[in-house]
């Protein structure tokens, strides 16, 4: 059966959510992102990328750059709501598909030429999320999941794009190879090294060449250029770590500060881990100074969920970290080596009104939302927190407009 992979990419995603509340920006420069000079540019509007500015660039250059951009600050719980709203449109309309972040969706249409005809049906589905969401939504149809996204890259914005079985090398080979996934900057960078710029020069040459100069990582990109690189859709995504960070306003060693957002990072992973029935055996804390310099630090733990194991070891992981007389920028806890299951009671340290202080915490914020009840410990770090649960297959809200 020929393959036919549909490739669905909702344009600058947060930026039309915002115009969806608020009209008046429409058609206006607009960044999304933390408002303070320390913040980042989560998206940005077409009218602003004239000027130079792209996702993922300090937000005080984006200023300087475009300095009449309206600046919001944005909110995860709307973009998942218009999230939601497109995916299940898609799930009913497509038997195999997957959720690759917040705002792009793969779908396998194989199949559907006998009956009905790929590209009529994709431009039928690309019609109804439009109307039904409101959102701007462009398409790439190939047979593979790496042609189809680059199609629907050429084809933004708000457009569509088919590229017939056996034409993918010729749709490839003028374009830019910045726009294979997998090529991010310090790769190309060594490709340009190596006077290659184009899709085209790739497709000339051997398989060994390109291996050599880049590894592993060269093989797929050789095989990406040439439209050959195939891999399945991934209807869920398992979850193995889970992690929280926050940059601070202004560098800081305020220990109470520190400890207080600390405790509530890790406060918020353990409740996240019982309520998604999952286990971590990995815990580690990240320290960013003011000079940008960046440590980490690990320990592995016996499989838990609980906040009075978590909590301890994060707190001594990041009194073991901090050891410098700087101020720090940035802190952040991740737990990982996350396995299903549910947290085994300790014989002789646990006792039965702890577990079921457990249960009623976490049943007042499974009703109320996570942030109704806390620890005293956590009261100062109340904007830690999330939106909905980490483990239900879909990948995190904030990769959207992530490069892949």
């Amino acid at each position: 059966m020929k393959k036919n992979i549909l490739h669905l990419d909702l344009d600058t995603f947060f930026v039309s959510c915002e115009r969806l509340i608020d009209r008046r920006l429409q058609n206006r420069p607009l960044l999304v992102g933390g408002t303070s000079d320390r913040g980042v540019v989560v998206a940005c509007s077409y009218e602003t990328r004239s000027f130079g500015v792209h996702s993922g660039m300090s937000m005080k250059v984006a200023k300087r750059l475009c300095p009449e951009a309206i600046v919001i600050r944005g909110d995860s719980s709307i973009y998942t709501k218009y999230s939601h709203i497109v995916t299940e449109i898609v799930k009913e309309s497509a038997p195999v598909f997957e959720k690759a972040s917040v705002d792009e969706f793969y779908a396998d249409l194989s199949g559907m030429d006998k009956f009905y005809g790929c590209y009529k049906y994709a431009s039928e589905l690309r019609q109804r999320i439009i109307k039904e969401s409101g959102l701007p939504i462009s398409f790439g149809l190939s047979a593979n999941k790496i042609v189809s996204k680059v199609a629907t890259g050429e084809a933004k914005p708000n457009n569509q794009l088919k590229i017939d079985s056996g034409f993918e090398k010729s749709f490839l080979a003028p374009l830019s190879i910045r726009k294979i996934p997998s090529v991010g900057e310090k790769t190309y960078q060594i490709l340009c090294n190596l006077g290659i710029d184009k899709v085209g020069i790739v497709q000339q040459m051997p398989l060994e060449m390109m291996i050599s100069a880049l590894g592993a990582n060269g093989k797929t990109i050789w095989k990406r250029a040439n439209g050959i690189d195939d891999p399945p859709l991934i209807p869920f995504h398992e979850r193995k770590s889970i992690s929280t960070e926050r940059t601070f306003s202004r560098d800081t060693i305020d220990m109470a500060i520190l400890k207080t957002t600390i405790f509530a990072m890790a406060e918020s992973l353990a409740f996240q881990l019982r309520r998604g029935n999952k286990l971590a055996g990995t815990i580690s804390v990240k320290i960013r100074y003011s000079d940008f310099n960046t440590y980490n630090k690990q320990i592995k733990i016996s499989y838990t969920s609980a906040d009075h194991i978590i909590i301890p070891k994060v707190l001594e992981l990041f009194k073991k970290l901090y050891q410098r007389r700087l101020l720090i920028r940035l802190i952040g806890v991740k737990i990982s080596d996350i396995v299903s299951g549910n947290y085994q009671i300790n014989l002789f340290d646990d006792t039965e009104e702890m577990i079921n202080l457990y249960d009623a915490m976490d049943h007042i914020r499974g009703r109320y939302g996570e942030l109704s009840v806390m620890r005293a410990s956590s009261m100062g770090a109340k904007t830690i927190g999330r939106f909905q649960n980490p483990f239900n297959g879909e990948p995190p809200t904030l990769l959207a407009h992530r490069k892949q």
